[in-house]
């Protein structure tokens, strides 16, 4: 089964397609496969995570200072999730931009999310599942959190009010978010 990649509008993210073999059963799908991983030149993973979401919650804005920062590969596996990114790196010519795309079980799409970008998602559904590969292990002393709301980001996310931890309802905006992030400019 062959794997294909695309940018989305910040470059460095990319919308990961994936075939499936459908039939009245149900479907089968590679949804991994580190040598076409590695050829299309994302990373190597290194941890496996998940979590189920009620409808209306919002997961995020996650992100690792370095030297812990991670780059995610997120999948919806079930129901349907409004999927988040913001550039961290302050010498980016995009710094505090986002891109958002719907991941669903219904589609055979991924996203993957490079190191110094803030990652979230919100739950359209009721038991949304997401899963994701990480290229770095969790690390609690190296997390931090972006404000969802942050108007000077302005995410338009698709639910006005939705049930977010205290830790994500606390978080600083984009002016006061820590970040050691560095841009590096293609030759």
């Amino acid at each position: 089964m062959n794997f294909e990649s695309a940018p989305l509008p910040l470059p460095e993210v990319l919308l990961v397609r994936h075939e499936r073999a459908q039939d009245a059963r149900g479907y089968f799908a590679e949804t991994y496969k580190e040598k076409d991983f590695l050829g299309m030149g994302l990373p190597r993973f290194v941890q496996d995570n998940g979590s189920r979401s009620a409808q209306g919650v919002l997961r995020g804005l996650h992100y690792q200072l370095n030297p812990c920062a991670q780059g995610k590969l997120v999948r919806c596996v079930r129901g349907k999730v409004f999927d988040a990114v913001v550039d961290m790196r302050r010498d980016s010519p995009r710094y505090g931009k986002w891109a958002a795309m719907e991941l669903s079980e219904d589609k055979p799409e991924m996203i993957y999310v490079p190191p110094g970008f803030a990652h979230g998602f919100l739950a359209l559904t009721h038991g949304a599942e997401v899963l994701y590969k990480t290229t770095a292990y969790y690390s609690p002393e190296h997390e931090r959190t972006l404000l969802w709301s942050d108007p000077a980001v302005g995410i338009a996310w698709p639910i006005k009010n939705p049930s977010v931890s205290d830790k994500d309802g606390r978080a600083p905006g984009l002016k006061d978010a820590e970040t050691n992030f560095e841009f590096a400019y293609p030759l």
